[in-house]
C-alpha cells in the first residue's frame, strides 16, 4: 500500500476523513479464548435482563390501571413507549463500549449480515440476549406473580381485528426503522464529520424504539426484538403466548436484513465499491 512519506499514513486515508474498519471474519473461533468476548456476553445478558424487567413491569402496571378503570392515572401507551425507548437509550449508552449495545437479536443479525460481527459472536449474543430476557421476565413474575398471570405477562399478541400479514408487516417495518437507525448512528463516516454523534448515538436509537412503539403497540404490542417477545412467552408458557410467536422472529429478522442491505449496499454503495476495486485491479 502506498504511503505518504512524511506522515507514514496510507495515502487512501488522506483522501477521506473517516476510516471503515475491515469486515469481521465470518467465523472467528479465536474469540472464544478472549475475556473481552465473555465480558461482552455478560453485558448483553445483564442489559437485556434489565430491559425486560423494567419494560414488562411497566406493561403490567398499565394493564392493572386499565383493569381498575382508572387508565387516565396510569402511564398509558405513551408511557409504555417511553419506557421501552428510554431503557434502550440508557442501556445502549452503558454497554456500547463493551458489547456494542445490541440488546436485540434482530440488531445482532443485521450487524452480522453487514459483517460487523462474526458468526460466533452473533450466535453467542443472541443466546445471551434470550437468556437475559427470560431472566428479566422471571424476576417480574417472582415479584408480582398474581399480576403477572392476570395480565398475560406482557407477552406480544396479535390484536383482534388484525391479520397475521398485517402483524408481520408491522414487525418488518418497525424493525427496519430501528436497525436502519443503528447503522446510521454508528456509521464511521458520520462519526468523523460530526464529532458529537458518538456521544449521542444511543439517543436516536432510543427514539426509534419509542416512535415505533407508538405506531405498532395497537397492532402487535410491538416486538421488533425477538428476545423481548421470547422471554415473556417462555415464562407465561401458555398456548396463546406461542400462537403468533413466529411473527416476532420472522418479522424482525426480515426487517433487519432489509436495513442491512439498504444501508451497506445502497447508501454506502459497498457493492459498487467492490466492483470498482475489482475492475481497477483487473487492469494491473
Amino acid at each position: 500500500m502506498a504511503k505518504d512519506i512524511e506522515t507514514e499514513v496510507p495515502i487512501e486515508l488522506t483522501h477521506k476523513d473517516y476510516y471503515d474498519p475491515p469486515p469481521a471474519p465470518f467465523y472467528d473461533a479465536a474469540e472464544l479464548r478472549k475475556w473481552s468476548f465473555y465480558r461482552a456476553l455478560i453485558a448483553e445478558f445483564v442489559a437485556t435482563l434489565l430491559f425486560l424487567y423494567v419494560t414488562i413491569l411497566t406493561v403490567i402496571g398499565y394493564n392493572h390501571q386499565i383493569h381498575l378503570g382508572d387508565s387516565c392515572d396510569g402511564v398509558g401507551i405513551l408511557g409504555i413507549a417511553w419506557a421501552f425507548g428510554g431503557m434502550i437509550f440508557v442501556l445502549v449508552y452503558c454497554t456500547a463500549g463493551i458489547s456494542g449495545g445490541h440488546i436485540n437479536p434482530a440488531v445482532t443479525f443485521g450487524l452480522f449480515l453487514a459483517r460487523k460481527v462474526s458468526l460466533v459472536r452473533a450466535i453467542a449474543y443472541m443466546v445471551a440476549q434470550c437468556l437475559g430476557a427470560i431472566s428479566g421476565v422471571g424476576l417480574v413474575k417472582a415479584f408480582q406473580k398474581s399480576y403477572y398471570n392476570r395480565y398475560n405477562g406482557g407477552v406480544n399478541l396479535l390484536s383482534d381485528g388484525y391479520s397475521k400479514g398485517t402483524g408481520l408487516g408491522a414487525e418488518i417495518i418497525g424493525t427496519f426503522v430501528l436497525v436502519y437507525t443503528v447503522f446510521s448512528a454508528t456509521d464511521p463516516k458520520r462519526k468523523a464529520r460530526d464529532s458529537h454523534v458518538p456521544v449521542l448515538a444511543p439517543l436516536p436509537i432510543g427514539f426509534a424504539v419509542f416512535v415505533v412503539h407508538l405506531a405498532t403497540i395497537p397492532v402487535t404490542g410491538t416486538g421488533i426484538n425477538p428476545a423481548r417477545s421470547f422471554g415473556p412467552a417462555v415464562i407465561l408458557n401458555n398456548e396463546k403466548a406461542w400462537d403468533d410467536q413466529w411473527i416476532f422472529w420472522v418479522g424482525p429478522f426480515i426487517g433487519a436484513a432489509i436495513a442491512a442491505v439498504y444501508h451497506q449496499y445502497v447508501l454506502r454503495a459497498q457493492a459498487a465499491k467492490a466492483l470498482g476495486s475489482f475492475r481497477s485491479s483487473s487492469h494491473l
